[in-house]
């Protein structure tokens, strides 16, 4: 099964087109990587895509709902608890509309960037799939 993954870049944020969800939860399982997944398709606003992905991904229940203490979660509190084997974060039907507009989108995403580019200076593979809704 890692062979879904063996073309994608160890630490990298992009479209999920090529892959079906289940494939790449399979691959993470076969790598013994972790796999978050996030559904996204019935938030309409910044704070519904952050409360979705604090729900989804199990966050700590003092997670501030902003883009800072979503990079927070995604880095060094992980890296705090202990040797890491890799992650493959889904993050699916990201809302695409006036409410979570295009720069809310890249800010989003940037976030993931930013964690993918933190847990390539580990040596950790960070990939982040995503669609839009």
């Amino acid at each position: 099964m890692d062979i879904t993954l063996r073309a994608v870049r160890p630490n990298i944020v992009q479209s999920i087109r090529a892959f079906r969800v289940q494939d790449l939860q399979e691959a993470a399982q076969h790598l013994g990587q972790h796999f978050l997944y996030a559904n996204l398709a019935q938030a309409q606003s910044k704070q519904d895509v952050l409360g979705l992905i604090a729900a989804q991904f199990t966050f700590p229940s003092h997670f501030g709902k902003n883009f800072d203490a979503l990079y927070d979660c995604m880095t060094d509190p992980l890296h705090k608890s202990g040797q890491q084997p890799g992650f493959v974060v889904v993050l699916e039907h990201v809302p695409a509309h006036a409410k979570f507009d295009k720069e809310a989108r890249e800010q989003l995403l940037d976030i993931f960037r930013d964690a993918a580019d933190y847990w390539a200076e580990k040596k950790i593979p960070f990939r982040c799939f995503y669609s839009f809704l």
